[in-house]
Parts: C-alpha cells; sequence; structure tokens
C-alpha cells in the first residue's frame, strides 16, 4: 500500500476537489473503529465456547481465519485505492465490515462465527492500509498522520476488547449488543466516506496491482533476519491474549467476570498504544534489544503470575509486556521502512506483513490444539517459553549485531 502519495486533488464527478482536512480527526477515528471491530469478538470467545462446546483449538481456528482473511486482503488489496480512489474502496471494507458484523449478530454455530470472522478480517485488510494513506493524503506533512497511523490501530484493539468486555458483562444480549453498536458506529463511518472528497488521483493498472508482491532482497537480508524473531514473538503474544487470554483469566485465574477478558487484551494492546506514542522519535535500532527484553521479562512475569495464581502478578507483567511490545512493533517496521529503497518499500512490507501475521495465528491455533491435548496450563506455559525464548535469541542478535557494527566502524576510522 503506498501510504507516501503525496495530498493531490482528485476528478470527482470531472471537476478536480481539493482534500477536506477537517475530515482527518473522522478518518481517524474510522481506523480505531475498524480495529476495535476486530478485537470486539475477543471476550466474547470464552462465551461462544460454553455455549456451544466446542474445544480450545477450535477457539484458536475462529481467531487465525480472521488474521488470514486480513493478511491476504493486504497482500491482494493493498494499493487498490491507489487505482480506484480512496472513498470507493473505502465503502467496499465498509459494506464488507457491515456483512460481517450482521453475521456476528446472527451467528448460532462455530460455521457462521468463522464466516464473520473471515469477512471482518478482508475488510479490516482493505480498510486499514485505505484510511492509512488517506490520513497521508489530508496531512501531506506526515506529522500528525504519522501517529495515528502508528498509535490507532493498537488502541483500537485496547477499546474494543475493552469496550465488549463491559457490555458482555453488564449490559442484556452478551452475544448481541455489543455487534450491534459495532453496526451503528459503521453506519456512521459510512456518512464520514460519502461525505469526504476524493484525495487521491485513480492510476491505471487496478488490475495488475491485485498480484502480491513479496521479497526479500539479498542485499537487506543482513537488516531483516535479526529482527524476525522479535516480530514473530511480538505478534505470537499478541495471538495468545486475543484468542486465549480471556480463558487463561478464567479457568486457571478464577476471574469469571467477562470484563476481565477485555481488560486482559487492553493492557497489553493499550500499554503497547502507550509506548508508541512515548517512544516514536526514538531510532529502531535503539529500540529493539530493550524492547525485545522487556517483551521477554513481561512474558515471564505474567506466566509466574499464572502458575503461582497472582492476578496482580499476571498483570504487571502483561503491562510490562505491553512496553516492549509498543516498542517492538515501532523497531521492527522502523528498521524495513529505513532499510527499504523506494521501489522495494511495497514487496519488503508485504513480506513484514507475512511474517507478523503468521507469528499472529499459527502459535495461536497450535496453542488450541496443545490446550485440547496437555491443558491450558501446560499449553499456556509451553506457548509463554518459546515466545521468551524468541526475544532473547532476537536481543542476543541485536547485541551482536549492533557490536559487528561497532567494529566495522572502528576499522574504517583512520
Amino acid at each position: 500500500m503506498s501510504v507516501d502519495s503525496e495530498a493531490a486533488p482528485s476528478p470527482v464527478g470531472g471537476r478536480l476537489r481539493a482534500p477536506g482536512t477537517r475530515f482527518f480527526p473522522w478518518v481517524g477515528a474510522s481506523l480505531v473503529l475498524f480495529l476495535a471491530a476486530s478485537s470486539a469478538p475477543s471476550p466474547l470467545y470464552v462465551v461462544y465456547q460454553q455455549q456451544w462446546q466446542f474445544p480450545a483449538w477450535v477457539l484458536t481456528v475462529v481467531f487465525a481465519l480472521y488474521v488470514f482473511g486480513l493478511l491476504g486482503s493486504l497482500l491482494v488489496f493493498g494499493a487498490l485505492s491507489d487505482h480506484l480512489g480512496r472513498r470507493a474502496t473505502l465503502g467496499a471494507a465498509i459494506a464488507l465490515q457491515i456483512g460481517s458484523l450482521a453475521l456476528f449478530l446472527t451467528a448460532q454455530d462455530v460455521l457462521m462465527l468463522s464466516a464473520a470472522r473471515v469477512l471482518q478480517g478482508i475488510a479490516t485488510g482493505v480498510a486499514t492500509t485505505t484510511l492509512s494513506a488517506t490520513l497521508v493524503d489530508l496531512e501531506p506533512s506526515r506529522g500528525r498522520a504519522g501517529v495515528v497511523t502508528s498509535v490507532g490501530p493498537l488502541s483500537g484493539l485496547a477499546i474494543g476488547a475493552l469496550g465488549s468486555g463491559l457490555l458482555v458483562q453488564f449490559a442484556p444480549a452478551p452475544t448481541r449488543l455489543v455487534y450491534a453498536v459495532l453496526l451503528g458506529a459503521m453506519v456512521l463511518a459510512a456518512v464520514v466516506v460519502f461525505l469526504m472528497p476524493e484525495t487521491s488521483q485513480r492510476l491505471p493498472g487496478a488490475a495488475r496491482s491485485l498480484r502480491p508482491r513479496v521479497a526479500m532482497p539479498s542485499h537487506l537480508r543482513a537488516d531483516i533476519v535479526p529482527v524476525v524473531p522479535a516480530m514473530i514473538a511480538t505478534w505470537a503474544l499478541a495471538g495468545m491474549y486475543l484468542s486465549l487470554g480471556p480463558s487463561v483469566a478464567a479457568e486457571l485465574l478464577g476471574l469469571d467476570n467477562r470484563l476481565i477478558g477485555g481488560i486482559v487484551v487492553t493492557l497489553l494492546a493499550g500499554t503497547g498504544a502507550l509506548a508508541v506514542l512515548v517512544l516514536r522519535s526514538r531510532s529502531a535500532s535503539w529500540l529493539l534489544a530493550p524492547s525485545s527484553a522487556l517483551l521477554g521479562i513481561g512474558t515471564l512475569t505474567s506466566l509466574a503470575g499464572v502458575t503461582q495464581d497472582a492476578v496482580w502478578v499476571a498483570a504487571a507483567g502483561a503491562v510490562v509486556a505491553g512496553v516492549g511490545f509498543g516498542g517492538s512493533v515501532l523497531a521492527t517496521f522502523g528498521t524495513f521502512a529505513r532499510i527499504a529503497r523506494p521501489h522495494e518499500r511495497s514487496a519488503v512490507f508485504a513480506l513484514a506483513n507475512v511474517i507478523n501475521y503468521l507469528g499472529n495465528s499459527v502459535p495461536a491455533v497450535l496453542g488450541g490444539i496443545a490446550v485440547t491435548s496437555l491443558g491450558l496450563l501446560t499449553a499456556t506455559t509451553i506457548y509463554a517459553l518459546v515466545i521468551v525464548a524468541l526475544t532473547f535469541t532476537a536481543f542476543v542478535l541485536r547485541v551482536n549485531q549492533a557490536r559487528l557494527a561497532g567494529m566495522t566502524q572502528s576499522h574504517e576510522t583512520p
């Protein structure tokens, strides 16, 4: 997705219209809304599991279906708004999201729930790339746009999970009301898109843009390989919290309050959003090692809290891991942005998305299978220890990379 497009007037109805910067906050709110919708089902997974009596591996597969839909959408439709225009593409994404929410609202079994998640993943993939590009179009200086596109997604995950948890615990119709609220919000987003002027020129080649391009240029391998363990660990942890986190809170910590499922996700994603906001001026090379360390320490602390039935220790670990989560997101995407040449960026960022979302989904599914065969506590322990091993690997690789860079620089200094 080309989010570096300069704001330019576009032909709408045969005339050129300048971007309306007053729509910037509304577009930013729409970005948060799409991510909030994606995390809203997390506190409900335990409810669905109890109502429909399916095993843990099915729960994590339902979670992963969203990720696969999202990844496929990013790879295939990521650049489509450059060719069809932002408004048309956003309108299609909103229509898909409304369709997915209607399926959630009427779901009676796992099959309908799975279909809703796939459709939601496709809608979110189309929307996030297009909304990010629209924000840059509306703010060509890239100042506010960069902040919103960095903080907005994690904020949305936190808000969606927490809001859903509140409604599930304290409001009627726990498996219906949250989706009705989101449907209403999506209708408002559709109104915003209808009123918003087009912000991008429509380029030819829409059909060619649908061909996924993923690449790791050989000259970038030395920079990309050291950050891969951090990327996998970061998104595997997010997958664990979003899919199994509410079950861990309910079954292992004895927290039956449905709000806790939302709080679990919020502790990680909300702290991550704050970390992104605070650390965004730091360089990617500076962030990677400490972020990996915090991610590992936080995960170990949470695991200790779970195994010792110490809720506050587990919560403190989630906050520490959240700081590492946000810092790692900045570090890994910052690395890709720094090393890729302009003509390589689309394919290289596609590679980053593939790594991140496979790291988000595949471990979660394996974790669900392990829960079914080994039990929740054993599976959670293994899952957490694998993440810690990955963060340790990322830390060592980054320290070694910095050491080699320092040695090269000293040898080149006369």
